[in-house]
Protein backbone atom coordinates (compact mmCIF):
# COMPACT_ATOMS: atom_id res chain seq x y z
CA UNK A 1 0.00 0.00 0.00
CA UNK A 2 1.24 3.36 -1.25
CA UNK A 3 0.59 5.94 1.34
CA UNK A 4 1.22 9.69 1.41
CA UNK A 5 2.29 10.66 5.11
CA UNK A 6 3.77 13.82 4.46
CA UNK A 7 0.87 15.32 6.02
CA UNK A 8 0.68 13.22 8.88
CA UNK A 9 0.14 14.81 12.21
CA UNK A 10 1.88 11.95 14.62
CA UNK A 11 1.20 11.47 18.01
CA UNK A 12 2.23 9.74 21.26
CA UNK A 13 -0.48 8.07 24.06
CA UNK A 14 -0.18 10.42 27.12
CA UNK A 15 0.79 6.99 29.47
CA UNK A 16 4.16 6.60 26.55
CA UNK A 17 7.00 5.86 28.84
CA UNK A 18 9.91 9.14 29.01
CA UNK A 19 12.43 7.21 27.98
CA UNK A 20 10.62 7.46 24.35
CA UNK A 21 10.17 3.39 24.26
CA UNK A 22 6.80 4.42 22.47
CA UNK A 23 5.38 4.25 19.36
CA UNK A 24 3.78 6.72 17.54
CA UNK A 25 0.11 7.03 15.18
CA UNK A 26 -1.59 9.19 13.40
CA UNK A 27 -5.06 8.91 11.30
CA UNK A 28 -4.82 9.10 7.81
CA UNK A 29 -7.30 9.55 4.62
CA UNK A 30 -9.84 6.84 4.53
CA UNK A 31 -9.57 5.82 7.98
CA UNK A 32 -6.62 3.91 8.11
CA UNK A 33 -3.92 4.38 10.66
CA UNK A 34 -0.30 4.95 10.58
CA UNK A 35 2.21 3.36 13.52
CA UNK A 36 5.94 4.27 13.52
CA UNK A 37 8.50 3.72 16.01
CA UNK A 38 8.93 6.96 17.83
CA UNK A 39 12.97 6.22 18.21
CA UNK A 40 12.73 6.18 14.35
CA UNK A 41 10.80 8.64 12.72
CA UNK A 42 12.12 8.34 8.96
CA UNK A 43 11.81 4.48 9.04
CA UNK A 44 9.11 1.96 8.48
CA UNK A 45 5.61 2.55 8.89
CA UNK A 46 2.97 0.16 9.39
CA UNK A 47 -0.62 0.68 8.04
CA UNK A 48 -3.76 -0.76 9.36
CA UNK A 49 -7.07 -0.69 7.40
CA UNK A 50 -9.64 1.02 10.14
CA UNK A 51 -11.40 -2.15 10.74
CA UNK A 52 -8.32 -3.84 11.33
CA UNK A 53 -7.10 -1.04 13.98
CA UNK A 54 -11.11 -1.04 15.71
CA UNK A 55 -9.86 -4.98 16.43
CA UNK A 56 -6.57 -4.13 17.69
CA UNK A 57 -8.03 -1.25 20.15
CA UNK A 58 -10.70 -3.95 20.97
CA UNK A 59 -8.22 -6.01 21.72
CA UNK A 60 -6.39 -4.42 23.84
CA UNK A 61 -9.36 -2.78 25.73
CA UNK A 62 -10.37 -6.46 26.48
CA UNK A 63 -7.53 -7.56 27.61
CA UNK A 64 -6.88 -9.80 24.86
CA UNK A 65 -2.80 -8.97 24.70
CA UNK A 66 -2.17 -8.93 28.61
CA UNK A 67 0.32 -10.97 29.78
CA UNK A 68 -0.04 -11.03 33.16
CA UNK A 69 3.74 -9.70 34.01
CA UNK A 70 3.00 -6.58 35.59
Amino acid sequence: MNVDLSEAAWFKSSHSSAQGECVEVTHLAGGAVGVRDSKNATGSVLVFAPGEWDAFVSGVQGGEFDSGLR
